[in-house]
């Protein structure tokens, strides 16, 4: 069994791929071995994500390469035919940071890393990758670099930023369901079997009301009951009304619900910043942040959502509230 330790190196040198002998401060050495820092750094980073299959993968692909990216580092004199990291490798990850930038919400301000454990480390990561490429840049000005060295270094910094914003945006979404989910569930503890009882027919009638007063601004909707744990208890959908209202009006019951406020109240509290941040992208894009979605309460209890679309999300707003007039 091979010994971890040589004692070839007690003399401050090490060994490059390609056989020569240099000082352990060497340019060479320095570049690889930065580049050996952010791996670690990624390793940690992989290994505090949870329920993200997508991104361990992205992350385990990368740091596989990134040995190899350090094999061309570590050999002086490489002939093109020999490159380990080519201008596919390059490629792949711009193809990476296109694909996670779909993902993303849009930050319009200097990021602070920490949101949670992960994207710290993915942060890390990415300082100490923006450190290697300039290990390499030095080491460019004295020695032969391959090119896709230096351009893959680059690309990975910006797939480290991305993946970090995404990692860290999952984790919130969650966190935030979860809050919604147990404040959904301590509220249906407070509703008695009365209020419960009533929302059916309740349901008819304010889709009765709202139904006159689409009727009225000549604009063919679709009305959703749910009750309180979220459940529907009676859709209406007028002639005419658009196909996609459907489910857009029994989320908008859900999410006024769920939240315990009117949808067009969300929209400031999911902009970035806010305590809803990312909500609106969660539990498959149900949560509406926008006006026609209301709580149905009665006697200062939430019993059930009342969700209304088909027209602007004014009409929406003025068809709903007629419908709640019964509550």
């Amino acid at each position: 069994m091979m010994k971890v330790y040589t004692k070839t190196g007690d003399e401050g040198q090490t060994s490059l791929l390609s056989k020569q002998r240099v000082f352990k401060d060497h340019a060479r050495v320095d570049a690889y071995g930065t580049v050996d820092e952010a791996n670690a750094a990624m390793g940690l980073g992989k290994s505090l994500i949870t329920n993200l299959p997508w991104a361990v993968e992205i992350i385990q692909h990368i740091q596989v390469e990134l040995i190899s990216l350090n094999a061309d580092l570590a050999t002086e004199n490489l002939a093109v035919a020999d490159y380990r990291i080519t201008q596919d490798h390059v490629t792949r990850l711009e193809s990476i940071i296109d694909s996670l930038e779909q993902k993303r919400i849009p930050q319009h301000y200097f990021v602070t890393p920490g949101t949670c454990s992960a994207s710290a480390a993915l942060d890390l990561a990415r300082t100490m990758v923006r450190r290697a490429e300039r290990c390499v840049v030095r080491l460019k000005r004295t020695e032969k670099v391959t090119p896709p060295v230096s351009l893959y270094l680059n690309r990975l910094s910006d797939v480290l930023f991305v993946l970090a914003r995404c990692v860290e945006q999952e984790e919130l979404i969650a966190e935030v369901k979860n809050k919604v989910l147990l404040a959904l569930k301590g509220k249906q503890t407070n509703c008695t079997g009365e209020d419960r009882g009533n929302v059916l027919n309740k349901a008819k009638k304010m889709i009765a009301l709202a139904e006159q007063k689409a009727m009225d601004i000549g604009v063919p909707m679709v009305i959703a009951v749910v009750d309180v744990g979220g459940n529907l208890v009676a859709q209406h959908r007028m002639d005419g009304a658009l196909l996609a209202s459907v489910s857009l009006a029994l989320d908008k019951a859900y999410t006024a619900v769920a939240l315990k406020m009117p949808t067009h109240e969300v929209a400031p509290l999911v902009t970035p910043g806010n305590p809803l941040f990312g909500l609106h992208t969660a539990n498959g894009g149900r949560f509406i942040a926008f006006g026609g979605g209301f709580p149905i309460i009665v006697n200062g209890n939430i019993v059930g959502g009342l969700g209304v679309s088909g027209g602007a999300v004014d009409e929406d707003m003025i068809v709903a509230k007629a419908g709640l007039a019964i509550a």
